[in-house]
């Protein structure tokens, strides 16, 4: 679980820092006015300051909610259980009267 939302967090991280990229500063508005061809651009003359901005938004929530989602699996970890951590200690021990003594010469006899 903790892989999928790294690697999701990852691939989040590197696309907001591409659409950050790509769009245009404030200070580009001036100089776009004046026919740098923006009209002609793929998503029309306004159009690509809102998808851009749309689509930064969106992978900004993602990064945030993957951000906090990992930190909820950090801050509390599953127990790490292999098998036989998951059998029942009760089964496995054998009752004390059915064990035979290992070495049965040091047995003392009680005197009548």
């Amino acid at each position: 679980m903790e892989t999928i939302v790294w690697v999701f967090h990852l691939v989040t991280a590197i696309v907001l820092c591409g659409l950050v990229l790509v769009q245009h500063g404030k200070g580009a508005d001036m100089g776009a006015a004046f026919g740098t061809g923006s009209a002609g651009s793929l998503f029309g003359s306004a159009g690509s300051a809102n998808f851009l901005s749309r689509s930064t938004a969106v992978a900004a929530a993602i990064f945030f909610v993957t951000s906090l989602t990992l930190t909820y699996l950090y801050s509390h970890p599953a127990e790490q259980q292999g098998v036989m951590d998951r059998v029942n200690a009760a089964a496995i021990k054998t009752p004390v009267s059915a064990q035979a003594p290992a070495d049965n010469s040091k047995i003392r006899e009680i005197p009548k």
